[in-house]
């Protein structure tokens, strides 16, 4: 079974969305495409050496998923309550 890819609520977001994960990652010191950020996955795979390749990875443990996305999104997390906190303090 293929997975759909993750769809987000507002598309017209997703410009925001992709800056705000370059921006992240390279303060975390990756090397990201800011064409394509989200090629960011294959790097962090290489780390932790998961075989992620382009198109399906169906072969993949919801671990070694986890140890690829969990990175991207929780560090995009801390960054979106980050810039709430400091909006509330305004």
């Amino acid at each position: 079974m293929k997975m759909a890819k993750n769809k987000i609520l507002v598309p017209e977001a997703r410009e925001q969305l992709n800056q705000l994960k370059t921006n992240v990652m390279k303060k975390k010191g990756y090397h990201v495409d800011e064409n394509h950020p989200e090629n960011i996955k294959y790097e962090i795979a290489r780390e932790q050496n998961i075989p992620l390749k382009e198109g399906y990875n169906g072969q993949l443990t919801s671990e070694q998923a986890g140890k690829i996305g969990g990175p991207i999104g929780g560090n995009m997390v801390k960054e979106m309550i980050k810039m709430a906190q400091q909006q509330l303090q305004k």
